[in-house]
């Protein structure tokens, strides 16, 4: 029934669903940079790649105004019915044609520059829409601790990567890192072990060698595959992974995620 359902929505293994049982770690995991953000966020707010709203509901307590851009129109026009008070458009970027500069005093953007070929006009275009004194924060997989390529990502980032990146728009940067605690670490075992047991078949090393385009279709496969698995194997660990299993650190080589700190 999950895989059916996944496939009947816009829901892949990369567009992670808080539906889906065995998508649970991934989503709390993306859902903590929500919760982060709140200590660093206020004023007149921008999300770069809102998906389906998944921290909107907490956004949205701390703001004057909210404004989301993505680029998947379905998701954009459900997104206008459910929040009518705030402004969502569906648009890609960079660039960011539809606002001046010096408009927003925050910008959030998850999981969002792994999926964006000009990265330095992304990060560029994200100084120029913040006011002066105002903070952007940016979340990424730590490469470091990536298990297999991933087809939907352009490129994959260690801290020093990033920084690099950032350093050519913002003289103002810190880079920190979301990771989990025993709990969440026993699930990415789990799933390391399991992800290791699939590369042993891929005799033709098609992991590597397949196009994106071509390699999206058996890495979803066997991807929900392996959730699936994760969850049929342990489903009070998979089931019972919270946002509050997540946390907020100093950079480390070993964080699940970067969460980069940019300030103008």
């Amino acid at each position: 029934m999950e895989y059916y359902f996944y496939i009947m929505t816009i829901y892949t293994t990369e567009i992670t669903s808080d539906k889906i049982t065995s998508d649970n770690p991934l989503h709390q995991r993306l859902y903590r940079a929500y919760v982060e953000a709140l200590q660093f966020i206020n004023g007149d707010v921008l999300e770069l790649g809102c998906g389906e709203g998944r921290g909107i509901d907490l956004i949205e307590k701390k703001v004057k105004s909210f404004t989301a851009l993505d680029k998947i129109e379905s998701v954009i026009n459900s997104l206008k019915e459910k929040y009518p008070f705030h402004k969502f458009n569906a648009s890609s970027f960079p660039p960011v044609t539809l606002f001046s500069d010096n408009s927003f005093d925050a910008i959030i953007s998850f999981q969002v520059i792994e999926h964006i070929k000009d990265d330095v006009l992304f990060i560029k275009e994200i100084y120029r829409l913040l006011r002066p004194g105002g903070k952007a924060l940016i979340t990424t997989p730590n490469i470091l601790m990536t298990l297999t390529r991933n087809p939907w990502h352009i490129r994959e980032y260690t801290s020093e990567s990033l920084l690099k990146i950032a350093l050519k728009s913002f003289d103002n940067v810190e880079i920190r890192g979301i990771t989990g605690n025993d709990k969440v670490m026993s699930y990415y075992d789990d799933n390391k072990k399991l992800v290791q047991k699939f590369k042993k078949f891929d005799i033709f090393n098609l992991e590597k060698m397949l196009p994106s385009g071509l390699y999206k279709i058996p890495y979803e496969i066997l991807n929900r595959l392996n959730r699936n698995k994760l969850k049929n194997q342990n489903n009070a660990l998979v089931s019972s992974i919270s946002v509050d299993d997540y946390f907020l650190q100093k950079d480390d080589s070993n964080n699940l995620d970067l969460f980069l700190i940019l300030k103008k």
